[in-house]
């Protein structure tokens, strides 16, 4: 062995196992990626032994795995710490630095894996067998109503609350039963949870202080995330001192200095008003790309699940109603749960029949007619059935821009936003109440007791089961 020397960074190309029984045990090389400076690629030593193999592995647990950019040290009940090059060597599992956000192995293409998970509080069953896949480096959001059980299953995820049954895995390692210290995980609460009796740089440091990191990296770690957040002039305030929006930084600064292999985000935005919170959700989602992080994300509303999410995972009474790219699962809602739940105003629901005349396909109801893309639902359609039509806000128009009508618009409310404005009333004189959206020059000519012809683009047109809620569409 070569380089015994207590720096991570002084490994990097230089240890070496050269015995005849260690062939793939030890393969330590720089990572050239020129965004990750001075980090560690993949180390591997699965021997039975440790001794003279990896100077930093010696005397410690007999697993030591370093996973792409950052090494991680093995520990008690699978339990594992992480080093960044340059951080100095803990003389125990539980003084070592944690670990930085980011990709930790090319090898390890889901950060976050929960399996047939469920839970019950009492006789009350709040998770009914949910599977959720976080690949690494993404950014997902949970979304859905209170109560579907999207924040029970946030707290799972760190350690705070243990399934009845399933299995959750991060990194490849099963954590179902460890504690929230063990899983290398940081989390942001709605309440900020800052200590009120110290100051913007002493909560920033508390955890890592309490963990025994060096007080370098301590301060190091600091100036980096006071300066990601321009938190700098804010360093010496006290939580009473800040402003709604300033206090939520702080307690991202707290996440981000931990450098965990996955952010935890539990509503963060819900104290802040409208403003601010447009301004951190777009701060939170800048930080994700910049730490190259895994990110789960936790939310009633879908502006910010729309706006924030690589993956969106729609959740309902404890089970996950449809999973995909936000606009995906927008446009194309496989239940008329996620029909409704996205979008906003909501989406306008008809019930109707189908009928077939001239070769076309149309719904009908209360003198109502929508025409639709028939190729959309693969000879699935049969005349006399009765479906429950979907038409969003935004997908209403005056028909007067070229598309058919599909009835007239008896004007009762009106919103107006400025750039826009949304119509409230029913479809002919006794037909079914729907909400129209109108462009700014459409806005004029819209006053309560006028009539508007409306017309839709088939193709944006929705077909659901009235009783099982399923949407018509073929599969894709």
């Amino acid at each position: 062995m070569q380089d015994r020397t207590p720096n991570v960074e002084g490994w990097a190309s230089d240890v070496q196992d050269r015995t005849s029984d260690a062939k793939g045990r030890v393969a330590i090389v720089r990572d050239r990626t020129p965004n990750v400076q001075d980090r560690v690629a993949i180390v591997e030593d699965r021997g039975s032994t440790l001794e003279d193999r990896a100077p930093i592995a010696k005397d410690r647990r007999p697993d030591v795995r370093v996973g792409g950019r950052w090494m991680t040290i093995g520990g008690d009940c699978g339990s594992s710490v992480r080093l960044m090059a340059g951080d100095s060597v803990p003389t125990s599992p539980a003084a070592a630095p944690e670990a930085p956000s980011g990709p930790a192995s090319a090898s390890i293409a889901v950060r976050c894996a929960v399996r047939g998970v469920t839970k019950a509080f009492g006789a009350q069953p709040i998770l009914r067998g949910v599977d959720v896949d976080i690949p690494e480096g993404s950014f997902a959001v949970l979304v859905g109503p209170s109560g579907c059980g999207k924040s029970t299953l946030l707290r799972l995820v760190a350690g705070l609350e243990e399934p009845d049954t399933g299995t959750i895995t991060l990194g490849g390692r099963d954590v179902t039963r460890l504690p929230p210290r063990a899983r290398d995980v940081a989390m942001v609460f709605q309440s900020y949870a800052l200590y009120p009796h110290l100051t913007v740089r002493d909560n920033l440091a508390f955890g890592l202080k309490l963990r025994g990191t060096p007080a370098p990296d301590v301060e190091a770690r600091i100036r980096e995330a006071s300066g990601m957040l321009s938190l700098d002039p804010l360093l010496s305030r006290f939580p009473r001192q800040l402003s709604g929006g300033q206090r939520q930084r702080v307690a991202m600064g707290r996440a981000i200095v931990r450098r965990p292999s996955i952010f935890l985000f539990d509503e963060p935005l819900s104290n802040l008003d409208a403003a601010l919170r447009a301004e951190v959700r777009v701060e939170i989602r800048r930080l994700h790309d910049r730490l190259l992080a895994t990110t789960l994300y936790v939310t009633h509303d879908q502006v910010e699940a729309m706006t924030l999410a690589d993956t969106l995972w729609v959740m309902n009474a404890g089970q996950v109603e449809q999973k995909g790219p936000p606009l995906e699962v927008y446009e194309r809602p496989k239940t008329r749960f996620v029909a409704g739940f996205l979008g906003s105003p909501k989406i306008n629901f008809i019930d109707a029949v189908l009928s077939r005349r001239e070769g076309t396909w149309r719904a009908e109801a209360d003198g109502v007619v929508v025409p639709f893309e028939e190729s959309r639902f693969g000879g699935r359609l049969v005349s006399g059935q009765r479906v429950l039509v979907g038409m969003r806000p935004h997908d209403l128009v005056p028909s007067a821009g070229g598309l058919p009508s599909i009835g007239a618009l008896h004007v009762e409310i009106v919103e107006a936003l400025g750039f826009e404005a949304f119509c409230h009333g029913p479809l002919a004189a006794a037909g079914p109440r729907v909400v129209a959206r109108l462009e700014a020059k459409d806005v004029l000519r819209a006053r309560p007791g006028d009539s508007i012809a409306l017309g839709i683009d088939p193709s944006r047109v929705h077909l659901f089961d009235p009783k099982t809620g399923l949407s018509l569409d073929a599969p894709a």
